[in-house]
């Protein structure tokens, strides 16, 4: 991080506790169901390359000058947290800084997925949720835990293909579900010309970056309803519901 903001910036860290269930472990394609004590670390540096950030993890791979560093670290990190049943993802975009969440067992005996099950009451009633979304990934993953739950989707690319579907589909879409950060235009200033098209408009913003580093990045605020990545479906399908119905 230090390297990473060679002029300053802000590194954020931040611990809570998260449960993995069977839908989070399909939807993401890590881990085991349980209880975890989550750490991110997040600086507003230069960011990581998605060519980059698929090695950083490999022993020896260094962007650094010779002298500076080994690339061992982020290496090192790794082989701790997997020796410890733990899991290490990466979220970042050039220019944006640089999030490392951490999973480590709280407990070490799964919770049994019958007990996970219930927490996915939030079904839907067939409405349409725009979904905005740049990582191809993710954006399949959250389409399956919305058709799964009983949602018609719709899918755009950034922030100029949603205001395109939107006003292809305005009178049908109930929510928007929105990346903050992504090319061409971002999710708020999307959701702004949105609202031009229709005021009552509503939305879930989604990252990687925590609330607070979007926020510093004064394109997200308060008054706007925000999920962390990676996304947990039971917190996503309760919230939906809330908004939807609030």
């Amino acid at each position: 991080a230090r390297d990473a903001m060679p002029g300053g910036g802000s590194l954020t860290i931040e611990t809570d506790i998260r449960e993995m269930d069977s839908q989070f472990v399909r939807a993401h394609g890590f881990g085991s169901p349980g209880t975890y004590a989550f750490l991110s670390v997040t600086d507003t540096g230069e960011g990581i390359s998605e060519d980059i950030r698929q090695k950083v993890f490999e022993p020896f791979f260094t962007t650094k000058e010779v002298g500076r560093g080994t690339g061992l670290g982020l290496s090192i990190v790794y082989g701790i947290i997997t020796q410890h049943n733990g899991y290490i993802n990466i979220y970042s975009e050039p220019g944006e800084g640089t999030s490392f969440n951490i999973y480590l067992p709280e407990i070490k005996t799964a919770i049994p997925l019958e007990k996970a099950s219930p927490a996915i009451t939030s079904s839907g009633k067939a409405e349409t949720i725009l979904i905005v979304e740049d990582e191809a990934e993710v954006r399949g993953s959250i389409r399956s835990v919305l058709e799964e739950s009983g949602y018609r989707v719709l899918e755009a690319v950034d922030g100029m293909d949603a205001v395109d579907q939107f006003v292809r589909h305005a009178d049908s879409i109930a929510l928007i579900i929105m990346d903050v950060i992504m090319p061409r235009m971002n999710g708020r200033e999307a959701f702004k010309e949105i609202r031009k098209i229709r005021p009552e408009a509503k939305a879930i913003f989604t990252s990687g970056y925590t609330a607070d580093v979007i926020r510093t990045k004064k394109i997200h605020d308060e008054a706007l309803v925000f999920v962390s990545k990676p996304i947990f479906p039971d917190r996503l399908l309760s919230k939906i519901r809330d908004v939807l119905e609030g």
